[in-house]
This record gives structure tokens, sequence and C-alpha cells, in this order.
């Protein structure tokens, strides 16, 4: 089993350059209503398709409006990625940080209000 999450929103451009350039992911499919985006790893993938398109069933026409998600990314070395996003002047919305449980984190936003938290996970200490 294999999950993609789809985002409908008017910024396809914007999310576009937003996962290629901020976090390098890939194009996997593309056109005029929908893009469809890889991680650098090419092991998950995530799409954003334009609101009202007449291609789409009329349930999948409202666009999404920016609360209540969050997506996380989980990384090798979180605090690489921190320094790589901060000198690229990325807003950090949640400062890295250490948490009881073990993760270690940060996030941001994207185009569209969704949180991306960041995150190594490590077992907690004891």
């Amino acid at each position: 089993m294999k999950l993609n999450a789809g985002i409908i929103t008017t910024k396809l451009v914007e999310s576009k350059e937003f996962y290629t350039n901020i976090l390098g992911f890939g194009v996997t499919f593309e056109n005029e209503f929908y893009i469809l985006l890889h991680t650098p790893n090419k092991e998950s993938e995530i799409s954003f398709l334009l609101p009202n398109h007449p291609s789409q069933d009329p349930f999948l026409q409202k666009p999404f409006l920016g609360q209540g998600m969050y997506l996380t990314i989980e990384v090798d070395n979180v605090d690489k990625i921190y320094n790589e996003l901060k000198k690229k002047g990325v807003e950090i919305k949640i400062e890295i940080r250490d948490e009881p449980w073990g993760d270690r984190h940060f996030a941001i936003e994207d185009p569209n209000g969704i949180v991306i938290d960041i995150v190594k996970y490590t077992p907690p200490q004891e």
C-alpha cells in the first residue's frame, strides 16, 4: 500500500516551486490542472489539483482552506536540513528542538498553509 496526499488548491505554481526548490522534490507528472511530485528518494508523493476543474467529480472540486493539516517528512539529518532551509531564507514556524519522546524536529509552512514537520526519529532516552 502506498499513500499519496493530495491538496486541492489554486496555488499550483507556488506549490511546485516550494516543494521542488525548497525541499528538493521532483516532478512525476504535470498538466494544466494537476501536479504530482515525489520526494528525492521517490518513496513518497504529493499531488496538487486545481479546484472546480470540469474534469473532476464535484466531490474533488472544493479547495483546501489552509487549516487543520500537517505533513511529516522524516530525514536522516534534521540539523543539516534546518541549516539549509535557514540559509535559503525559509521562515521557520517551530524552531528546531528535541522532544521528550525522542524526536528532533522543526516546522515550516507551505504556500497552502500546510504545516510541514521535518523530523529525525530517535528512541527516547531512559
